[in-house]
């Protein structure tokens, strides 16, 4: 997207100012509705950068909105999260008719966490990483259920704030993340096709990269890598093959390797010197305790079962 505008909040209130609304009730989490909002930021393409979290809920009818490379259709309510310094730019699809955007936004400064068991925690939900094309998408009971706790969060920073306040908002917040955390693998599991259609091309990856000699020029494929040739994020690779396969990115990649070590252990009559070499790594003692690790035996004792 070129000649694109960037805007940067590092304040809620900025964000509120530059959307038309009032002042936040509290100047380090607001709950926004997508009704309230008066104008928008700026015309098609624009990049926006929050220095604090935001979770948004958003459907906008019969219009689809382009995030980087990828064009998305908010037609259904989506869920999806954006951790402090990310970038999320949005085009407005061609002779699209723009509709008003109905749902919510629930932003959150990292000074409202500090000193909570959240500041640290919020990093371990893998979807603050995941980009805007990997949403979460709700069903009407889910999205109702969302819906009620921001309501919630809502009401208590509106109402006389007491030394209770911020342990309640934290305790729904966490709530709010649990559960995204639960529809996630849920998405996993109803989307079999579009998780299926990710599974083969990453076999179809790994396989050519393999058979055309890379590992023993670069070694394993990053993980990084993978998920750029696949249009996906890291993190949400490794979320969806943890759901479907037990494994992260790394530990499937490892048994893909080790696998490749026993065909051509049993099959050849290759060193295990060499074997190490064609697979990428540059000590023999890092092959045979890897193999070892996996498969309870050295790359030679695996050997000498089949003669």
């Amino acid at each position: 997207m070129s000649n694109q505008q960037i805007f940067r909040f590092h304040t809620i209130t900025e964000y509120h100012r530059a959307a038309g609304l009032p002042n936040p009730a509290h100047p380090l989490i607001s709950v926004v509705h997508m009704d309230d909002l008066n104008r928008p930021l700026a015309e098609s393409p624009f990049s926006l950068i929050y220095d604090f979290y935001s979770i948004s809920m958003k459907r906008v009818k019969h219009t689809k909105f382009k995030y980087g490379q990828q064009t998305s259709d908010f037609d259904e309510g989506v869920l999806f999260f954006m951790s402090p310094g990310q970038v999320f730019g949005v085009e407005y699809e061609k002779e699209a008719v723009v509709h008003h955007p109905e749902g919510w936004m629930i932003l959150i400064h990292p000074d409202f966490l500090w000193n909570t068991p959240l500041a640290k925690n919020i990093r371990q939900y893998e979807f603050f990483s995941y980009t805007v094309n990997e949403a979460l998408y709700l069903s009407d009971k889910e999205e109702a259920m969302l819906a009620a706790i921001a309501q919630n969060i809502e009401q208590e920073y509106n109402a006389n704030i007491d030394r209770f306040s911020g342990s309640v908002i934290i305790a729904q917040l966490e709530l709010l993340l649990t559960y995204s955390e639960r529809f996630y693998q849920r998405q996993f599991i109803t989307r079999k096709v579009a998780s299926h259609e990710i599974l083969t091309r990453l076999e179809d990856l790994l396989a050519g990269y393999f058979d055309s000699g890379a590992l023993a020029l670069k070694g394993l494929p990053s993980v990084t890598y993978i998920a750029e040739n696949l249009n996906i994020s890291p993190g949400y690779l490794s979320s969806l093959l943890k759901s479907l396969t037990g494994q992260n990115t790394q530990q499937h990649l490892h048994n893909k390797l080790i696998e490749l070590a026993k065909e051509k252990l049993s099959t050849t009559n290759l060193s295990v010197s060499e074997i190490a070499y064609e697979l990428g790594f540059e000590h023999l003692q890092s092959f045979s305790k890897l193999f070892k690790t996996k498969t309870n035996v050295s790359p030679l004792e695996f050997r000498r079962s089949f003669n």
